[in-house]
């Protein structure tokens, strides 16, 4: 989880919202892959942490399928990250911080509860959460704090 605190705070310095994923062989410990979010930078709304960490490990591994890895994240995955995870075979999801208004595991759609989910990795959540939410607050805080100034 250090290592997608630090994704996510490099992605807050390019100005994207401050999530970090890194995919782990959880035989080897050994980091497959690891992003931060970049929809902004990649002109790209699929360009979640979580996507390009998945998309870069099954590139690595030259298989779709992920079983046998972890994915950890920074923020609970929204419903796109959740049905991707579930299409990847992910063996292992780890996240910091729940997303109430945004999230897709244990807020929202719930996609891994669906009786149509096909595959539903192994949950743990609230790893590291407070740091992961204390940093998305105090981005998106900074930010509503520049356009209240740009407003006047």
């Amino acid at each position: 989880m250090r290592i997608a605190l630090d994704l996510a705070q490099a992605a807050a310095a390019a100005g994207e919202a401050p999530i970090g994923a890194v995919v782990v062989d959880t035989t080897t410990g050994e980091v497959i892959a690891a992003a931060h979010n970049a929809p902004i930078s990649l002109s790209d709304p699929t360009a979640h942490a979580e996507i390009l960490a998945m998309r870069e490990a099954a590139k690595k591994r030259g298989n779709y399928r992920l079983t046998g890895l972890t994915l950890v994240v920074t923020l609970e995955p929204c419903p796109m990250c959740a049905g991707a995870i579930s299409h990847a075979r992910i063996g292992r999801l780890v996240f910091g911080a729940e997303d109430p208004k945004g999230g897709g595991v244990l807020h929202g759609a719930k996609v891994f509860d669906h009786p149509t989910c096909h595959w539903k990795p192994d949950i743990t959540g609230g790893v590291l959460a407070e740091e992961s939410a204390a940093l998305l607050r105090g981005f998106f805080q900074a930010r509503r704090g520049k356009g209240a100034e740009a407003a006047k």
